[in-house]
């Protein structure tokens, strides 16, 4: 509908006395002598024709504001928060996959050691990876990779890929994720090949890793190595896991029985590096990266918008 400008004078100003004086809808229709209806009625066609727009400035939107407030409540270093144009979950994986790949070409120097994971986030940090110009970087695989399941868990692809852009062949540490017996597991690590690369991960200055959860469809749950007891005991006593270390939601180990037998890089040496990044999105994830964060267990958070303002919200 066409408006007049006689109208379009009394949109503007019914407009202005309620937006800009604040004043209310009576007191317009009492200074302008109009029904209140018609107040109300002219505030509804102001904004359809474009006269009134409205916009809320949502202070959480402001991903530096975002970025700050991590930074500050769990103590971290650095936080990169990737763009996330809805909640698909493997939308949401390349967005995280993209902005760690750049991550990697502002941080990755001549001579430096990259820890590596298993799993779908890194598969998607593979996949986005840019060519390396630095010298002798090496990678050291930080967790077992064999499993009992036909699953797979990318880790030959992820390896391939990262030797590729970083121009290198990743140390591989060709060890079940968890063993059936704590003393065979400690016998295993005795062996050379596998210290050295078990140093390897300790030493490395950068470790890329994600948090696992305890849906039923979690990859490790999926591994082959634990029976459905176990399963249960973790889905009650845990909130997810870090590199196969099982977590409460305070960020302490869960079973510590069950870490005896399991092949990762310790928490504790997880906490010493330079740059333990820990790379998560998607609600199902914000109680386990809440976890790892409170409990220490990363330094730079990659995360995606919505889990990011989830996090201050907790």
């Amino acid at each position: 509908m066409a408006l007049s400008k006689k109208q379009i004078e009394r949109l503007i100003a019914v407009s202005r006395y309620y937006y800009q004086d604040d004043l209310s809808q009576q007191e317009i229709a009492q200074k302008m002598n109009l029904s209140r209806p018609t107040v109300s009625k002219s505030l509804q066609l102001a904004r359809e024709n474009q006269i009134v727009t409205i916009k809320i400035q949502d202070p959480f939107e402001n991903t530096a504001v975002i970025r700050e407030q991590l930074q500050e409540k769990y103590r971290l270093k650095d936080v990169v928060i990737a763009e996330q144009a809805n909640y698909d979950e493997q939308g949401i994986l390349e967005q995280l996959g993209a902005v760690t790949a750049d991550y990697l070409d502002r941080i990755v120097t001549d001579g430096v050691t990259i820890g590596i994971n298993w799993g779908r986030t890194m598969e998607a940090v593979a996949n986005h990876l840019h060519p390396s110009h630095n010298r002798d970087v090496q990678l050291v695989q930080l967790k077992g990779s064999v499993t009992n399941s036909s699953e797979t868990n990318y880790s030959a692809d992820i390896t391939q890929k990262f030797n590729q852009a970083f121009h290198t062949q990743a140390s591989l540490l060709p060890l079940p994720i968890i063993f059936g017996d704590a003393q065979v597991k400690q016998l295993a690590m005795q062996d050379q090949f596998i210290s050295q690369v078990v140093a390897k991960g300790n030493a490395a200055d950068i470790a890329l890793y994600t948090v696992g959860t305890t849906r039923p469809t979690a990859m490790l749950f999926q591994s082959g190595y634990l029976d459905a007891d176990q399963i249960t005991q973790l889905r009650t006593a845990s909130v997810g896991d870090v590199l196969s270390h099982y977590i409460t939601a305070d960020g302490a180990l869960a079973e510590p029985d069950l870490d005896a037998r399991t092949v990762a890089i310790s928490l504790d040496q997880l906490a010493k590096k330079r740059y333990a990044i820990l790379i998560a999105g998607g609600q199902a994830k914000l109680q386990s990266i809440h976890a790892a964060l409170v409990g220490g267990h990363a330094n730079v958070l990659i995360v995606d918008q919505a889990v990011a303002k989830s996090l201050l919200a907790l």
